[in-house]
């Protein structure tokens, strides 16, 4: 199994660049990138704007954590384009079978629900909390090809329109928590800082 990161986006509601905003004693992209180790025998991050900062960050990530997979940082050059221009370079490089996609802005997710949808069976397997889906999303083959042969204005909604849907529950907020805004972050701050207190 291998995940895509999506780590291309301008940051632009953010005031500042998320994949580098701290939690704790690691980056949004660490902690993002962190959560597949032991499920995934390769990330692949997509970068775009400020490329050469993430793929300096994924190359220190990797000293620094010695993680057991592979992290691939790659250049989507048209990121500008939208979020779905990045899945396509993100499949480009995926050779699994089966994949998960993330934003790379989506940090508080637990590892245990990453293991608990890897487990799970089914073409489009999603974690839902409250009844909201939410990511990471664990998607088969059959399903990276359509995204490869579809048109670039397309999205990612149209292409599992036609995919049965398993939703799989579980007490996470964070699968549905991404950094969107200055709020998000002092909310994924308060909520890291509490969440690491029980642990």
């Amino acid at each position: 199994m291998e995940a895509i990161v999506l780590a291309a986006g301008y940051s632009s509601r953010a005031n500042d660049f998320k994949m580098s905003l701290q939690l704790g004693s690691m980056t949004v992209l660490e902690h993002t990138v962190s959560k597949f180790e032991g499920i995934c025998k390769r990330v692949i991050v997509v970068s775009g704007f400020q490329c050469d900062r993430i793929t300096v960050a994924t190359s220190e990530m990797q000293k620094k954590h010695k993680f057991d997979m592979d992290i691939v940082c790659v250049v989507n050059p048209n990121f500008d384009q939208g979020m779905f221009s990045s899945i396509q370079r993100g499949c480009i490089e995926v050779e699994a079978s089966s994949l998960f996609i993330t934003p790379g802005d989506c940090p508080l997710v637990q590892k245990e629900t990453i293991w608990h949808v890897a487990k799970e069976k089914g073409k489009v397997v999603i974690p839902s909390y409250q009844m909201r889906g939410g990511h990471p999303i664990k998607l088969v083959d059959e399903i990276r090809t359509r995204i490869l042969e579809a048109k670039a204005n397309s999205n990612l909604r149209k292409i599992l329109e036609g995919y049965e849907k398993n939703y799989v529950n579980v007490e996470d907020p964070g699968v549905l928590m991404d950094l969107d805004t200055p709020e998000d972050y002092k909310r994924a701050t308060e909520y890291y800082n509490e969440y690491s207190r029980k642990r």
